[in-house]
C-alpha cells in the first residue's frame, strides 16, 4: 500500500496524476459524472453537495459562489490538495470544517458551526464526500441556526432524498436530535429557539453517551460501510 500522498509530491506530475486517480476512482468520483447529489438549502446563498472536482468548483463560482466549507477536514489527501489548487486559483475561500456522519455532534461543533455561519461569506457551498450524511446534518444546523427554521423543519435534510441512512450507524446525528425533541416537548421549549436548543447543548446533552446508547441494524451498516463506503 502507498504511502499517503504529502503536498510536497502533489506538485510533481506523478503527484498531481496520483491525485487525480484517488479523486476519480478511490474516493467516487467516476460515480458523480452519473449521480449529482446536490441541492439549494437556502435560495442564492447556500448548498449542499458532494466532494468536487476542480472543474466542479469552476462551476461554483461561476454561480457566484464565494466559500467552500470542506465538512471533511483537513487531513492530507490528493482530493483535498486538488481542492485546494483550484480553491486558490479561482479566488474561492476554503474553509475546512471537520464534521463526523457516526457519531453525534460535540458541544464544541455545534457551537463552532453556529460561530461558521455568522462569519463566513455568502452565498456558499458545503460538502463531504457523498452529499449526504455530515452535509445533512449541516445543513439541518445551517436552516436552525442561519436561517431560523424551527429544527424539526430542518430535520427534512436529513432523509433518504439525499442519500442518508437512518437505520446505519450514521443515524446516531438523527438519534441526538430526536433527544433533543423528546426533552423540547416535555420541557415546552419552542423548536424555533436557537437559545434553548444550547441550554440543553450545554447543560443535559452527551454526545459520547449517545453514540454509545445508539443501536444501528446490519443490514444498513453493510450498505453505508460496505457498498457505499461512506466515511
Amino acid at each position: 500500500m502507498k504511502p499517503h500522498l504529502t503536498r510536497e509530491e502533489f506538485q510533481t506530475p506523478q503527484g498531481r496524476k496520483r491525485a487525480w486517480r484517488a479523486l476519480m476512482f478511490r474516493d467516487h468520483g467516476v460515480l458523480r459524472k452519473f449521480y449529482d447529489n446536490t441541492h439549494e438549502i437556502a435560495p442564492g446563498k447556500m448548498w449542499r453537495t458532494y466532494q468536487p472536482s476542480p472543474a466542479k468548483l469552476k462551476l461554483w463560482k461561476a454561480r457566484g459562489v464565494k466559500t467552500i466549507i470542506n465538512l471533511r477536514g483537513d487531513n492530507p489527501s490528493g482530493f483535498l490538495f486538488l481542492e485546494e489548487d483550484a480553491c486558490r486559483e479561482l479566488g474561492l475561500t476554503l474553509v475546512n470544517f471537520r464534521v463526523f456522519s457516526r457519531e453525534a455532534p460535540s458541544k464544541d461543533i455545534l457551537h463552532r458551526a453556529a460561530k461558521l455561519f455568522d462569519d463566513i461569506e455568502y452565498p456558499a457551498m458545503m460538502h463531504c464526500k457523498s452529499g449526504a450524511d455530515r452535509a445533512g446534518l449541516m445543513a439541518v444546523l445551517y436552516l436552525f441556526f442561519h436561517e431560523g427554521r424551527p429544527l424539526d423543519d430542518a430535520l427534512d435534510q436529513l432523509s433518504f432524498k439525499y442519500g442518508h441512512i437512518k437505520h446505519g450507524k450514521t443515524g446516531v446525528i438523527d438519534f441526538a436530535f430526536a433527544r433533543y425533541l423528546a426533552y423540547a416537548a416535555k420541557n415546552d421549549k419552542s423548536l424555533s429557539s436557537v437559545d434553548n436548543f444550547f441550554e440543553w447543548v450545554d447543560g443535559d446533552y452527551d454526545h459520547a453517551a449517545l453514540k454509545q446508547e445508539f443501536r444501528s441494524r446490519g443490514w444498513a451498516n453493510f450498505l453505508t460501510d460496505q457498498v457505499l463506503r461512506r466515511e
